[in-house]
């Protein structure tokens, strides 16, 4: 299997009942879950879980996110979603891609990309990342 950058950080899941749809195949919105729990499972990896957020009063919310859905997957597939921090810009803003593949057919079934913006959690409002952010997440940049 192939994935479109080097080095992704990797969950794997298996489609089950519960995630089947009135179609026969696998609802959009477990696609949506799985790409915020590897996204979240990542950023712990990184030193940077939801206590480290709520102890900085800073996070990485997400603003904008974009899913191209390219193939249907059906019950008993095992999928891996891959995700990259492709962009890491130290005033506000970070970019995420992600891609699902089924580990079953090998084709890639989605590739999303998600926008995030520096908060500070007690207001929302937006702001500069303190330097543990920037310590956790620049490693983590490909390219």
């Amino acid at each position: 299997m192939t994935w479109d950058h080097e080095a992704p950080f990797i969950r794997r899941f298996d489609v089950c009942a519960d995630h089947i749809d009135a179609l026969e195949h696998t609802n959009n919105t477990q696609y949506v879950n799985w790409c915020n729990e590897t996204a979240w499972a990542h950023t712990t990896e990184l030193g940077l879980g939801a206590d480290v957020y709520r102890q900085l009063d800073r996070a990485m919310a997400l603003t904008k996110a974009e899913y191209h859905y390219l193939k249907a997957t059906r019950l008993g597939e095992t999928l891996e979603v891959g995700t990259w921090i492709t962009t890491w810009q130290r005033q506000l803003m970070m970019e995420r891609q992600m891609q699902i593949k089924s580990v079953t057919t090998g084709e890639t079934v989605l590739r999303a990309t998600l926008y995030f913006v520096c908060i500070e959690i007690s207001s929302g409002k937006p702001r500069r990342p303190p330097a543990a952010f920037i310590d956790g997440y620049t490693p983590a940049l490909i390219g």
